[in-house]
């Protein structure tokens, strides 16, 4: 067996392997409610059954004005509860855990689908709230989205509790794995970053009052998620940009949300400014992963530019990462994983029903 193909214990949970869906937003809630569909029950299951180990929702909002787009999902109230619990033991049956990405959008909020023929700011007539976007400060992320309104520090402890109440509703959805979604420029990285968190109150200035509130949803959701399933973080290792959050800045939270119940890292980088230059190529985040493994001592995940089986497999038995988690290699092949198994010697985990296809 290829140590790719090994399973993982975290907590009470035990993954088939060390493959895992990154959380990756599809924009397909058309009803604008919030509650995943036909659309998420064939997308997510059908990489369970191609032979993940984990597969993550994308990125789900704990309020409305949370949402990216008004098509993103959400976990803001308990009628979304159902739908997802419905898609979470679909992906079970095919084997895989499922997991949820809680996250708010934060200055990004509000904005068109990407293939909306229109880009930035979605109008209230196409669904969108720009007058009730949030942020740090009040300092948009470019030209083309909202002015968000600064937050006031009475209303974080309120932002940490809905934090929470998606969590509990996940683990109502029967979800196993809770990943908290502090990357990519969203709301909670950008209370992170030196470069939009501009505060002189106890939720900015030095790191520990820009780490403040990522601490205190946390604290909040570790209290009321189960002590059995796991609690990942995302974060942005790396701002690319000088001056702002960096590798370095990435171990020492990586240390404190351990101590706090936190139990993998996922490493991704970038999101903060608009202008920073990210030159992408095959495991150009994998560091940010071995790192953190490897100076935090916790878990991680490693993801970015990853499509061959062989450089997987080397990531995991080299011991940079815990987990690889796969984006647009599974948008191309769901069973991105059964190839994988196959190439490197491994018994792949094919649904038994797709028997006569194989040998």
């Amino acid at each position: 067996m290829t140590r790719l193909f090994e399973p993982r214990t975290l907590r009470d949970l035990t993954l088939r392997n060390r493959l895992a869906m990154s959380p990756m937003c599809t924009y397909a809630c058309e009803a604008r409610d919030g509650r995943a569909g036909d659309w998420h029950l064939q997308h997510l299951a059908s990489r369970a059954y191609g032979g993940l180990g984990l597969v993550l929702s994308e990125a789900t909002a704990i309020e409305p004005r949370g949402r990216i787009s008004p098509e993103d999902l959400g976990l803001w109230e308990d009628a979304q509860v159902a739908p997802l619990r419905r898609v979470s033991r679909a992906v079970k049956a095919g084997g895989a855990a499922f997991g949820v990405q809680l996250a708010h959008a934060g200055r990004k909020a509000s904005s068109y689908r990407p293939w909306a023929g229109r880009q930035g700011l979605a109008a209230v007539t196409d669904g969108g709230w720009p007058d009730d976007v949030v942020g740090p400060t009040d300092e948009a992320f470019s030209g083309a989205t909202a002015l968000p309104r600064a937050l006031a520090g009475d209303e974080l402890p309120r932002l940490a509790q809905a934090f929470a109440a998606a969590a509990a509703r996940a683990d109502a959805a029967e979800v196993d794995v809770v990943e908290i979604h502090a990357a990519h420029g969203y709301l909670l990285h950008s209370f992170l970053s030196p470069l939009t968190n501009r505060r002189s109150d106890g939720y900015g200035g030095d790191e520990a009052g820009r780490t403040r509130a990522l601490l205190e949803v946390v604290d909040a959701v570790r209290a009321v998620w189960p002590a059995g399933k796991p609690l990942f973080v995302r974060l942005s290792a790396s701002d690319w940009v000088p001056e702002g959050w960096d590798a370095d800045a990435t171990v020492r939270l990586a240390r404190v949300l351990a101590r706090r119940g936190v139990d993998l890292i996922d490493c991704s980088s970038g999101g903060a400014a608009a202008g920073a230059r990210v030159v992408a190529h095959p495991n150009y985040q994998v560091g940010f992963a071995e790192r953190v493994r490897r100076e935090a001592s916790v878990a991680s995940g490693a993801v970015g530019q990853i499509a061959d089986p062989r450089q997987a497999e080397a990531i995991v038995a080299e011991g940079r990462a815990d987990l690889v988690l796969l984006g647009r290699a599974l948008l191309r092949d769901p069973y991105w994983a059964l190839h994988a198994a196959a190439s490197l010697g491994a018994a792949p985990p094919w649904p038994t029903q797709y028997g006569w296809a194989i040998g």
